[in-house]
C-alpha cells in the first residue's frame, strides 16, 4: 500500500471511525483490523505498522489492504463516475479511460461476494462488494452525474457525500409530486405541441428535447419559498423554451401570446415593442398556502448570454435595496444553452463576480438546457473542454449533469443544486441533457448538417410519454387521468386561441412596473426642460469639510493628508476642480436620500488619480469612504474597484439601475475606448431598451475622452458611435467643459421624475486644468447648461465656432495667443438630445457672423461631426478637423501636435 492510497483513505475518516470503534471494544472490529491498529498511532497523526518498516510502502494484512483498495474504488466513483453515467437520451457516450472496472483499483469479481468496512464511508455499513458498486453505480452512474471532488472545502465535499450517499429523490411514496410533476410536463410538452399545429414553420425556439425544464424550475421555485423563505427570484434565459416558460411559469396570458404569433401591432404606438421570445414579464406569486414570491423573467436580446449580467445586476439590487445585503431572500437563475455557455466570453465574466463584494449575489442556480449541438454546429466543434459546464470549474462550483428524460432525476439535481446555494451562498450548475427536435428554429432543417443525430431523434419518445409509461407501471396514475390531463390544458390552449383572433392589437407589459412607481416616460421636449439643481452653499460647505478632514484615530499617508489639505483650501479660494465638484455632487444627493453606486475599474481612485472617494488607513487598510461619514446624509455610497471587465460589469450595473431607479448608478471605463467591449450592452440594451420593452434605466456611464498626444488607444470614446445610436428619446449623451456644470448634470439625472441612460464623455486633462474651475456659487444657484456661450464683444464677431468638450480649452488658449477677439467659441454641453432652441438663441445674438464652423480635434470620420451634419441644420456648417484617419490619433507625440495643430489652424485661418 503506497503512503499516498494511506492517507486517502484517512481522508475520507473511515480509519478514523473504525479505529473509534477499536478503541471502544476490539471484539467488534474484524480481526486483521484489530492487528492493524495495534501499530497505528492517531493521536499523534502517525502511523507506525508491525512488520518491516519502508518508506514507500506499509505491510498491512491482506483484508485490511483490499479494503483500502475498495476505498479507492470509492473515491474514483466520486472522482470519475459523471465520466461513466447514463445521461445522454439521444447519443453513445464517448469513452474514456481508465473505466471504473475492478480490475482497475486491483480488484475483480472474486471480491463482489467479500464483505467490507468500507461500506460505512458511503453509509450502507459493512456490505458485499457487489452491494457497494451496485450503491455506487445508482448513485454516480445513472441519471445523475455529479461532479464536485475538485471542492477545496472538506465541509462541501462532506455535505455532497452524505446527501448522494442516502441516494433518495423523495419522491418513492409521494404520489401528490409525481402528479403535479407530471401535471406540469404536461403543460410543456402540450404547448409545444399546440404551437407546431397552428404557427407551423413560425419561430418559436422550441424547448421539445429539453421540457424537464419547466417541472425543474416549478418545483424549484416552490421549494425556494417554502423550504428556504425566499422571497424573490430573478430569471435570466435566451430564447430557447422562454415562451414556455412564460407561460408554463410566469402565466403569461396565452391568448396574448398567440396574439403575437399573430403578428398584431402592438397598442401602444410610441414603442416599437420586440419579437415574442425577448419579452419579460414579473409576476406576483402565491401558493395555495399563502406564501408568496416575486418572480421576475428578464427581457434579453438575442445576444446569448448577454442577460446573465444583467440578471446578476437587477438580483444584487434586490438585494441591496429591500433586504439590506440578506442574499438568502432572492434567487438568480440563469438559463444557458450548450453552446452559449461554452463560447461567450460573458459567461466567464458574469462567474467571476460570484464572491466579489461589489456583485455577489449569494450564489447563482445555473441551468444548462443542452441540446448537444448550437445553431448547426456540433458539440465537437463547439468547445475543447469536455463538458460545456467546465467554465464553473472556475469558481470550484459543482456541477451535476442530468439526463433530461429522467424527469425524476431533473427534479432532484435542482433540488440538490438549490440546498447547496442555500447552505453554502455559491453558485451550482445543472447540464440538463436533452436535444433539440426541431432546427435552431422551427423552419430550420437540422438534417443537412447532423443526419444520424436527427434520425435518432426522430424516433425517441418524447419525455411526457416517458414519464407516464414510468407512472403507469408504478400504478401512480391511469389512462384516463393522463388523457384528461392532456384533454383540459389543450382545450385551455384552444379556447384562448381562438378569443385571441378577437384581438386587434398585442400588449407590451412593464417590467418591474411596481419598482417604476410614479415614473413618467418622457419625450424629448420634456428632456429638453430646464430642471432645479440648486443646492445651498452652506449645505455644500458642510459637505467640503466632511471630505477634507482626517476623520478622528485614522491614519492616511502623507499624500492622501495633503489631498484632503488641497480641497480644503479650494474652498476657501472658491475655486472647484472637477474632482471637488463631482464629489460634492454625489455628498449633495447622499443628503437629499439617494443612494449612489459606482463601479468599474480603479473607480475608488480614479484612473487619472482625481476622484480619491475610498482613502486607506495606512496601518490597518480599512476602507473609508468620508463622503459616507456625513452625519447628514439619509443615503449611502458605494464604490467598487471591479475585476477587469466591460461587458459583464457594464451589464451587471445597467441591470442594477434598472432595479434600483433611486441610485445613481454609474460605470466608469479605465479609459474612454475601454466601453467598445461592452458594445452590446449599449446597442441591445441601453439605446434600445425603452423604444423595445418600455424599460426606462438612469444607468450613468463615463467614458474619459480627449486627445494629449497618448496613441491612437485611450485618446478616442469614439463619441460617433454612441451619438449614432441616439433617437427620438432614448439617451443623453453629454460632453461638459466646467465641474460645475458636471455636478448640475449629475444632480439633474436623479431629480427629474424619469430616466434615460447618460452617457458623459469626461476629461482626463481637464481635472487639472487652472481654467477648468467652477465656484461654490455656479453649484448653488446655476443649473445644468446644454450650451455654453461665450463672452466677448458679439459686435466684433466674424466667425462663430461651436465645440465640444476639452478642445474649447485648446481652442480658447490659440485665441489667446493670437490675440483675436472675432472668433467666438460656444460650448455644446449636451450633444444629444441638442438644444437646438438655445443655440438658436446664441446665434441670434452674433449679428455679424460671416461662417459657422464645427471644429473637433477627431478625425473628420469620428467624433461629433457627421451627427451635426444630420442632426444640426440651423446654419449651414464647415468643418474643422483632422482628416479622415483609420485610427483615432497618431502613435507618436510629435505627429500629434502637429496635426492638432492644423485643426488650430484651419480654425483660425493660418
Amino acid at each position: 500500500m503506497d503512503r499516498f492510497s494511506f492517507l486517502n483513505a484517512v481522508h475520507t475518516g473511515f480509519i478514523e471511525d473504525l479505529y473509534d470503534k477499536y478503541l471502544s471494544n476490539p471484539d467488534t472490529v474484524e480481526p486483521s483490523w484489530r492487528s492493524f491498529f495495534q501499530g497505528y498511532d492517531l493521536a499523534n497523526t502517525d502511523y507506525s505498522l508491525t512488520g518491516e518498516d519502508n518508506e514507500s510502502a506499509i505491510r498491512v494484512p491482506e483484508h485490511v489492504f483490499n479494503e483500502f483498495k475498495v476505498i479507492e474504488l470509492i473515491n474514483g466513483y466520486r472522482s470519475r463516475g459523471h465520466l461513466f453515467t447514463r445521461t445522454n437520451p439521444v447519443r453513445e457516450r464517448r469513452k474514456y479511460e481508465p473505466t471504473l472496472a475492478l480490475e482497475n483499483f486491483g480488484l475483480s469479481d472474486s471480491d463482489l461476494e467479500t464483505v467490507f468496512d468500507a461500506g460505512e464511508v458511503i453509509g450502507i455499513g459493512s456490505k458485499s462488494l457487489k452491494d457497494i458498486v451496485k450503491h455506487l453505480e445508482d448513485i454516480y452512474c445513472d441519471s445523475i452525474g455529479i461532479e464536485y471532488m475538485y471542492i477545496r472545502k472538506p465541509e462541501e465535499i462532506k455535505w455532497w457525500q452524505d446527501a448522494l450517499n442516502k441516494n433518495d429523490n423523495h419522491l418513492e411514496n409521494n404520489v401528490e409530486k409525481k402528479k403535479y410533476i407530471l401535471s406540469k410536463l404536461n403543460q410543456a410538452v402540450t404547448f409545444e405541441q399546440f404551437l407546431q399545429t397552428k404557427y407551423v414553420g413560425q419561430k418559436r425556439f422550441s424547448l421539445e428535447g429539453g421540457e424537464a425544464l419547466i417541472p425543474a424550475i416549478s418545483n424549484l421555485l416552490y421549494q425556494a419559498v417554502n423550504k428556504h423563505q425566499l422571497e424573490e427570484c430573478v430569471l435570466g434565459m435566451a430564447h430557447r423554451g422562454r415562451l414556455n416558460t412564460l407561460t408554463n411559469i410566469f402565466r403569461k396570458p396565452v391568448r396574448e401570446l398567440f396574439s403575437e404569433f399573430e403578428g398584431k401591432d402592438f397598442e401602444d404606438d410610441t414603442i416599437d415593442g420586440d419579437v415574442k421570445y425577448h419579452m419579460g414579464l414579473t409576476l406576483n406569486k402565491t401558493y395555495q398556502n399563502g406564501k408568496e414570491i416575486k418572480m421576475n423573467l428578464v427581457p434579453n436580446p438575442s445576444h446569448l448570454e448577454t442577460v446573465d449580467a444583467v440578471a446578476e445586476g437587477i438580483a444584487r439590487a434586490k438585494i441591496d435595496r429591500k433586504y439590506n445585503g440578506d442574499s438568502s431572500k432572492v434567487l438568480p437563475i440563469l438559463i444557458h444553452g450548450d453552446a452559449a455557455i461554452a463560447g461567450q466570453g460573458i459567461v466567464y465574466e458574469v462567474i467571476q463576480m460570484a464572491k466579489l463584494n461589489g456583485y455577489k449575489t449569494g450564489g447563482t442556480v445555473h441551468i444548462v438546457v443542452n441540446n448537444q449541438i448550437g445553431f448547426t454546429t456540433n458539440y465537437l466543434d463547439a468547445r475543447s473542454s469536455t463538458y460545456c459546464t467546465d467554465v464553473g470549474k472556475v469558481t470550484l462550483s459543482p456541477v451535476l449533469h442530468v439526463n433530461a428524460d429522467d424527469v425524476e432525476a431533473v427534479v432532484h439535481a435542482t433540488e440538490m443544486a438549490l440546498e447547496f446555494r442555500m447552505k453554502f451562498q455559491r453558485d451550482v450548475f445543472i447540464d440538463l441533457l436533452g436535444y433539440r427536435k426541431y432546427g435552431h428554429n422551427e423552419g430550420d432543417e437540422p438534417r443537412f448538417t447532423q443526419p444520424k443525430l436527427y434520425k435518432a431523434i426522430s424516433k425517441h419518445e418524447n419525455p411526457k410519454d416517458i414519464y407516464v409509461d414510468k407512472l403507469l407501471r408504478e400504478k401512480v396514475v391511469d389512462e384516463a387521468y393522463v388523457e384528461k390531463l392532456r384533454d383540459d390544458y389543450k382545450s385551455m390552449l384552444e379556447t384562448e386561441y381562438n378569443k385571441s383572433k378577437e384581438d386587434k392589437t398585442s400588449v407590451v407589459k412593464p417590467f418591474m412596473e411596481s419598482t417604476w412607481e410614479g415614473f413618467e416616460r418622457a419625450d424629448l421636449a420634456e428632456m429638453l426642460k430646464a430642471f432645479d439643481t440648486k443646492y445651498a452653499v452652506k449645505k455644500l460647505k458642510g459637505i467640503a469639510k466632511v471630505i477634507s478632514s482626517v476623520p478622528e484615530g485614522a491614519n492616511f499617508v502623507r499624500k492622501a493628508e495633503r489631498i484632503l489639505n488641497d480641497r480644503a483650501k479650494m474652498i476657501d479660494a472658491d475655486n472647484l476642480d472637477w474632482g471637488l465638484g463631482e464629489t460634492l455632487a454625489y455628498g449633495s444627493l447622499l443628503e437629499e436620500g439617494y443612494n449612489i453606486r459606482i463601479s468599474g475599474q480603479d473607480v475608488e481612485r480614479g484612473t487619472f488619480s482625481h476622484r480619491h472617494a475610498i482613502l486607506r488607513d495606512e496601518v490597518t487598510e480599512e476602507r473609508i469612504n468620508l463622503l459616507n461619514s456625513n452625519p447628514n446624509n439619509k443615503g449611502e455610497m458605494t464604490i467598487y474597484n471591479s475585476l477587469l471587465s466591460e461587458y459583464g460589469v457594464l451589464g451587471f450595473d445597467y441591470g442594477y439601475a434598472m432595479a434600483n431607479p433611486n441610485t445613481l448608478t454609474i460605470w466608469e471605463a479605465q479609459f474612454g475606448d475601454f466601453s467598445n467591449g461592452a458594445q452590446i450592452i449599449f446597442d441591445q440594451y441601453m439605446s434600445a431598451a425603452e423604444d423595445k420593452w418600455k424599460l426606462q434605466n438612469g444607468i450613468v456611464v463615463l467614458l474619459p475622452h480627449g486627445y494629449e498626444g497618448q496613441g491612437s488607444e485611450h485618446s478616442s470614446a469614439r463619441m460617433e458611435r454612441y451619438l449614432q445610436l441616439c433617437a427620438i428619446h432614448n439617451m443623453t449623451v453629454a460632453d461638459c467643459t466646467t465641474p460645475g456644470n458636471f455636478y448640475h448634470l449629475l444632480r439633474r439625472q436623479m431629480k427629474r421624475n424619469y430616466r434615460k441612460p447618460l452617457i458623459v464623455f469626461t476629461p482626463k486633462s481637464l481635472l487639472r486644468h487652472p481654467k477648468a474651475v467652477s465656484t461654490l456659487n455656479d453649484l448653488a444657484k446655476g443649473e445644468f447648461q446644454t450650451v455654453i456661450d461665450d463672452t466677448i464683444n458679439r459686435d466684433k464677431v466674424k466667425k462663430l465656432v461651436l465645440c465640444t468638450g476639452k478642445f474649447y480649452y485648446d481652442l480658447l488658449a490659440e485665441r489667446e495667443m493670437l490675440k483675436r477677439d472675432d472668433v467666438a467659441l460656444v460650448r455644446i454641453e449636451q450633444l444629444f438630445p441638442l438644444d437646438l432652441d438655445k443655440i438658436q438663441s446664441i446665434i441670434d445674438l452674433y449679428k455679424n457672423v460671416e461662417s459657422y464652423v464645427w471644429a473637433q480635434e477627431e478625425p473628420q470620420n469620428m467624433g461629433a461631426w457627421s451627427f451635426m451634419l444630420q442632426r444640426f441644420n440651423l446654419v449651414k456648417l464647415e468643418v474643422a478637423s483632422r482628416p479622415f484617419y483609420a485610427v483615432p490619433a497618431a502613435g507618436s507625440s510629435a505627429r500629434f501636435k502637429r496635426r492638432q495643430q492644423r485643426v488650430l489652424d484651419l480654425v483660425f485661418d493660418k
